[in-house]
Formats: C-alpha cells, sequence, structure tokens
C-alpha cells in the first residue's frame, strides 16, 4: 500500500469522527514498516488510560488495510506490512522509553555476568525490547511466562 493511500485512509477514518486532524505524514521505515504521524487537538481521547485509543486505532488502520490488501495477494505471499500510528509523539516517546529501560537492562546483564528480568510488557513492547537487543553478541532474549505475566528476560551470554 503507497503513503497517499495509507494517509487518504487515516483522513477519511477521522472525518466519520469528531475528532480535528491538523497533520498526517507518512514515513516509510524499512521495506515492511510505516511510521504514520498524527497531530489532533485532542490527543487524550487516544493516550489517556495506557493509550488504549491509541492502541485500538492501530489496530482498525491495521485490520482495514490488511482487508484491502488481502485480495491483491498471491497465494503464499506474505503479507506483514507494520502500519504504526502515532498521535502526537506518545508512541514515539513510549517506544524511546522502552527502549531506555532495555539498554538499562542489558548493561545490569552484563555488569553482573547473569539474567536480566524486565517487568511483564505487552507483546509490542517485547518485541522492541528483542529487536533493540538483537544485534548484542553477548545477550540473548526470550520471552517467558503467560498472559499478562509474560515478560523478557535479557540472558548473558559471555561471547564478545
Amino acid at each position: 500500500m503507497k503513503k497517499e493511500e495509507i494517509q487518504n485512509l487515516i483522513k477519511e477514518l477521522f472525518a466519520k469522527t469528531m475528532i480535528k486532524l491538523n497533520e498526517v505524514s507518512v514515513v516509510e521505515d524499512g521495506p515492511k514498516n510505516v511510521w504514520v504521524s498524527l497531530e489532533v487537538n485532542e490527543p487524550h481521547l487516544f493516550i489517556s488510560h495506557d493509550g488504549e485509543g491509541l492502541h485500538a486505532l492501530n489496530h482498525v488502520v491495521n485490520r482495514i488495510i490488511e482487508a484491502k490488501l488481502l485480495p491483491k495477494l498471491n497465494v503464499g505471499e506474505e503479507r506483514g506490512l507494520g502500519v504504526l500510528v502515532d498521535v502526537n509523539g506518545f508512541q514515539k516517546k513510549h517506544i524511546e522509553n522502552i527502549r531506555a529501560v532495555a539498554h538499562m537492562m542489558s548493561e545490569r546483564a552484563r555488569y553482573f555476568k547473569s539474567n536480566i528480568e524486565v517487568d511483564p510488557m505487552s507483546a509490542f513492547e517485547r518485541r522492541i525490547v528483542h529487536e533493540f537487543l538483537s544485534d548484542a553478541q553477548d545477550l540473548k532474549t526470550e520471552s517467558i511466562g503467560l498472559g499478562r505475566e509474560r515478560r523478557v528476560v535479557i540472558k548473558y551470554t559471555g561471547v564478545i
């Protein structure tokens, strides 16, 4: 799906609500990731309650995109276009905070040469930690636990 199509989709979606959309910018972040940044007058509608509204908006946008792309895909063709919608920079700050925690915990694992468990996180947050530490040669990450107690363990491997 092209940038303009995603931008138009967001504008159409917001036109059906009472929320004023000031600006939409779409930036490709790699071959399969698209970052959609929105500026709105009432961000509290999306970011209150730990961003539940923003998570819902992301879910709706991704389901619409998936529905539009699905008929065009051939059998066996991969469909994973990751679209991440951000409202007034909330998501970006959240991701930066998660990366800061991941960095701090990875340094702790190196210093103590042991496994460090991070507090429970959502699947999205765990994915950020896994991706952030994927290039570390002396660390390995793994998710453990079930449901709301699922967390990342940063394991020191000692390989440099």
